[in-house]
């Protein structure tokens, strides 16, 4: 039996929710990633069964066997997308349903069960059903939601597990920059690399990150704030940053140059400015993109503006550049203009400020 297309779906309201003062309280000022909504959501997967017992439940800790296969194996993927708050009160998402399909693509390279995408989006409407005055109303401000699914079964043994958990938790976050956001510095590791071709790059898996964690380290003590990783076979092309993809802007000729895909993440952001960049009339090329191009182009001129993007900074300029060779800047360190208007073009969908002329935004 389903119940809104979730196989037996339960739901149990908590029994001590937050006040609505001490919610306002920490929506003021939202801390990300440290404070949770009342509610979670979660649902099982086992062999021969598949997908059953979806609840929606208070949030609160995991009961989980020592020797569950996450815990060893790292079987692991999330996703990471927003709830916005609409100018008419109204919540919406954007483009929920390419994290949905997104997340099935992860969990094919990571021997995980895929997750029906109707259901990831009924997850996501039934926790924000009872947790949406959780989403804040100030500028930039979002609820941060984090789908993910973990090797649940207890075994010591490598292969796929044969039971998995999909969880949903969700945390409101204040805007990325205070003031508006400024450019990057950014440190070019030639020691270490995030995937290589084969490897699981593509996939937004838990390992990929904390592989980057002592590179992102690396950039801090440099001064940076972060770590660019290299192709893994030629240590000569650009791949992506820590958590953000990368674009580069030739004003003069209208072309973006953005690395391809296959050993970084699809990013949906990355997705979005391909879109609106074309119909701005911009040329955009998905090709290999070399570091010493990058500063031969910056230090001519050439190259006017870079900058990353992703779910939670949306679009940020790259300034400068730091690496054991030396350093330089783009477009004099400053934010360019045509990064800064595709940045607020993106914002203004994702709020409702604008005519959704993509079917982009979902209202939940």
């Amino acid at each position: 039996m389903t119940t809104d297309g979730l196989p037996d779906l339960r739901r149990e309201p908590h029994p001590n929710p937050t006040p609505d003062a001490e919610r306002e309280r920490i929506l003021a000022d939202p801390v990300f990633g440290t404070v949770f909504t009342d509610h979670m959501f979660q649902m099982t997967w086992t062999e021969g069964r598949g997908w059953h017992d979806a609840a929606l439940k208070p949030y609160g800790p995991l009961t989980v066997s020592p020797a569950a296969a996450v815990l060893h194996y790292a079987q692991e993927i999330f996703e990471g997308l927003k709830a916005y708050r609409h100018e008419d009160g109204s919540i919406g998402l954007f483009r929920a349903e390419a994290n949905a399909h997104r997340l099935n693509i992860s969990a094919t390279r990571m021997a995980m069960p895929h997750l029906p995408e109707e259901w990831f989006l009924a997850s996501i409407r039934e926790l924000l059903a009872v947790d949406g005055d959780w989403v804040p109303s100030q500028d930039e401000a979002t609820l941060y939601l984090r789908p993910y699914m973990i090797a649940s079964e207890a075994f010591l043994g490598v292969r796929p597990a044969k039971e998995y958990t999909y969880l949903l938790i969700a945390s409101p976050a204040a805007a990325y920059f205070k003031g508006g956001p400024k450019p990057l510095t950014l440190w070019v590791s030639d020691e270490y690399n995030r995937a290589g071709p084969g490897g699981t790059g593509a996939a937004k898996a838990g390992g990929n990150y904390a592989a980057s964690l002592l590179p992102q380290s690396e950039a801090i003590e440099h001064g940076c704030d972060q770590v660019i990783f290299l192709d893994a076979v030629e240590y000569k092309y650009v791949d992506e940053l820590g958590g953000m993809n990368l674009f580069f802007v030739y004003e003069n000729e209208r072309v973006l140059y953005t690395p391809e895909l296959g050993t970084i993440l699809a990013g949906i952001t990355r997705d979005a400015i391909i879109t609106l960049a074309t119909e701005a009339g911009w040329e955009v090329r998905e090709s290999r993109y070399a570091l010493d191009r990058w500063r031969t182009d910056a230090e001519s001129g050439q190259l006017t503006e870079a900058f990353a993007c992703g779910t939670a900074a949306v679009i940020t300029p790259v300034g400068t550049v730091k690496g054991r060779d030396g350093a330089f800047t783009i477009g004099g360190g400053e934010a360019g203009k045509f990064t800064m208007q595709l940045r607020q073009t993106l914002l203004d969908l994702q709020y409702g400020r604008t005519e959704d002329d993509h079917g982009w935004i979902t209202k939940v």
